[in-house]
């Protein structure tokens, strides 16, 4: 796992004045958004997407599913996925991270990738009136599943006032 910052490159269908979004920016709309869409394979090759809670951590996005679940039994047979996020709006960035899964079996991983998400969501994962309450305790308990998203390609899409399409690779070092 590692937080080594990715290549960057200008994407093809920018404007002509644009410039790539830094992957910092990119980070920061990661740490903002409160829902993602989840997009994984169903068995028989049909798509399935679901809206998620997720946090950067680990070197990757992190997210967590019941093991019967539909998206936990799509990436046990394909593990290659996207994670989207944005404003919904014509103006401001969207985020697509694409890679693929593996579980977050090691204690220490679990409880780093625990104290980012409750970071993130805060009462909504640690008060007693928290939609998703006592779900770290799960998490560190082996009774829920922790995911971690190893990023091999992402993309920030820039919109108004300047269109702009920011190609982040990662290489092959994991």
């Amino acid at each position: 796992m590692s937080d080594d910052p990715p290549d960057v490159t200008l994407g093809p269908f920018s404007a002509p004045d644009a410039q790539p979004t830094p992957w910092a920016s990119t980070l920061a709309v990661l740490g903002e958004a409160e829902i993602f869409w989840l997009s994984t394979v169903r068995p028989d090759g049909r798509p399935h997407t679901t809206p998620l809670l997720a946090a950067w951590s680990l070197g990757g996005l992190c997210f967590t599913t019941g093991a019967q679940e539909r998206k936990a039994r799509n990436l046990e047979r394909n593990p290659r996925c996207l994670l989207t996020t944005g404003t919904n709006a014509l103006t401001g960035l969207d985020v697509v991270i694409e890679g693929a899964v593996a579980l977050v079996d090691e204690r220490p991983a679990r409880e780093r990738a625990v104290a980012d998400l409750e970071r993130k969501y805060g009462a909504h994962l640690t008060s007693p009136e928290g939609t998703w309450f006592r779900l770290g305790e799960a998490v560190l308990a082996g009774d829920t599943r922790l995911y971690r998203v190893a990023p091999t390609v992402g993309f920030a899409f820039g919109k108004l006032p300047t269109s702009s399409q920011t190609r982040y690779s990662w290489p092959r070092r994991r």
